[in-house]
């Protein structure tokens, strides 16, 4: 019986074997589910192993250090994959994301040696790259010697390929002329719309907003006529993380731009008619139908309120609204919607974060630690991720096309494959890439809540931040 379960699962890696029939072989010699699974990954590695020799660095051990979060408990589930494929050890630290970013920065600004590889996100890579502490992965995409035939980074969407390379000179296209591939994409979010069928069915709404005038309405109406429930929740903490996700996409959306870039300076471009317009009405939605101490929320009381049912929606990461489908009071009622706030507009335009995978440039054992990389960003561990764990957003297409994902997600998550597909294609970094990124963005944060707070009003606090802005970039030099 084990021998044929291995001959069938080897079957089913090759493409000759489909997984209905697989399953329904499977279930004829008494497989359990959980042995079927056992059989199938063994058979995913012995087929990674038979045109590369991922035993070369065999004995070795990695040290990573990683974020606590659901891509990291797909890679402890899937790890001793990697330990039978390449013969290597591998221990992690990992922390929560409040310190985790200090972590990081801490052990490569000392130029430690100590971890090989780690989590990042793409905007951390705009001060690790150019500070000389990370390695350019294109290097080691480009050898053949060092990456297996079958990793296809071609597959890696290419969105996200270019907004996490950068050539380091302040203002340039992300993935332009001289870029260097800092990081890997790992996994990703886009912003869009996750709501509460339940009350929206209560509040009398039949759809999810179609631009940002509707949004206003209907989280209105829903702070009005639900009681206990405010209508949209976004994030508004003193930080660069209040401004990446729902507002930098509207925004984007709305034609507007962070900054101007003339022969090589920047100057500060938020305080444009566009910028103003839509801040206008940003600000509007969250004096009228945002949670009360909004200026404290982050990723995680916008998710925690749409999951409680505090909530009648949010406009942040699509995963975030994943995440709240499962285990949460609200389970069954999340539905998931593109949005487009600009009804100019022809499609979203929604900002991303990017995990990443990155490799210390003090790194003593590169080359072992690229093969770590390879294989946790590579086809294999992502299927893996996708269709047993929380593995979302998958960066591969390959990952975004297999049946047995789409099928899982298509059950649970309503309107989530829809989201996605008609947000992916306009979904990139919409920042320009430059040293201050971090300060100059928690700033601009600040300056939203001193709006929301009606302590200056819109015109005047985008321009006093254009002016501070623009003030910091010449003192750099950039301006």
């Amino acid at each position: 019986m084990y021998e044929k379960g291995k001959d069938l699962a080897s079957a089913f890696v090759a493409k000759r074997l489909g997984r209905r029939e697989l399953v329904r072989r499977m279930g004829q010699l008494g497989l359990t589910v959980a042995g079927a699974k056992l059989l199938l990954n063994q058979a995913s590695t012995a087929a990674l192993a038979a045109d590369f020799d991922w035993k070369k660095h065999q004995g070795t051990k990695l040290s990573l250090l990683m974020n606590k979060h659901p891509y990291m408990d797909a890679l402890v589930a899937d790890l001793d994959n990697f330990k039978t494929l390449t013969g290597m050890e591998v221990s992690y630290d990992v922390f929560p994301e409040d310190v985790y970013f200090d972590k990081v920065t801490a052990a490569l600004s000392s130029g430690s040696s100590q971890y090989d590889a780690f989590m990042t996100g793409a905007y951390q890579t705009w001060q690790y790259g150019p500070a000389g502490w990370l390695v350019d992965m294109a290097e080691f995409i480009n050898d053949s010697e060092l990456t297996a035939p079958n990793y296809n980074w071609e597959d890696i969407l290419p969105n996200l390929r270019a907004s996490t390379a950068w050539s380091g000179v302040p203002g340039a296209e992300l993935g332009g002329e001289g870029a260097k591939q800092w990081a890997i994409p790992w996994g990703f979010e886009l912003n869009s719309i996750s709501y509460n069928r339940r009350i929206f069915e209560k509040a009398g709404i039949s759809a999810p907003p179609k631009d940002l005038a509707e949004l206003l309405e209907q989280a209105a109406k829903i702070t009005k006529d639900v009681d206990g429930v405010y209508g949209v929740g976004v994030r508004g903490s003193r930080s660069w993380a209040t401004i990446h996700p729902g507002y930098l996409s509207g925004f984007s959306n709305f034609g507007a731009r962070d900054f101007e870039v003339h022969d090589g300076k920047l100057s500060a471009a938020m305080n444009s008619d566009a910028g103003k317009k839509f801040t206008q009405q940003w600000v509007e939605m969250i004096k009228q139908s945002g949670p009360r101490d909004w200026s404290t929320y982050t990723w995680y009381q916008v998710g925690t309120d749409l999951g409680a049912g505090a909530s009648g929606m949010i406009y942040d990461a699509d995963i975030l609204g994943y995440f709240q489908n499962g285990g949460t009071a609200e389970a069954g009622n999340i539905a998931y919607s593109a949005f487009a706030p600009n009804p100019e507009a022809d499609a979203p335009t929604p900002n991303v974060w990017i995990w990443s995978l990155g490799m210390n440039a003090k790194g003593e054992q590169q080359d072992a630690a690229w093969y770590f990389v390879q294989w946790a960003s590579g086809t294999e561990h992502g299927l893996f991720g996708a269709r047993e764990m929380d593995f979302v957003n998958p960066v591969r297409q390959s990952v975004w096309d297999d049946e047995q994902f789409r099928q899982r997600i298509a059950k649970s998550y309503p309107g989530y494959l829809e989201q996605y597909e008609a947000s992916a294609p306009g979904s990139k970094i919409y920042f320009t890439p430059q040293p201050l990124f971090f300060n100059l963005t928690t700033e601009w944060a600040a300056s939203l809540q001193q709006m929301v707070a009606d302590q200056v009003p819109v015109d005047e606090g985008l321009d006093k931040l254009a002016d501070s802005v623009n003030r910091q970039l010449k003192s750099a030099g950039l301006g």
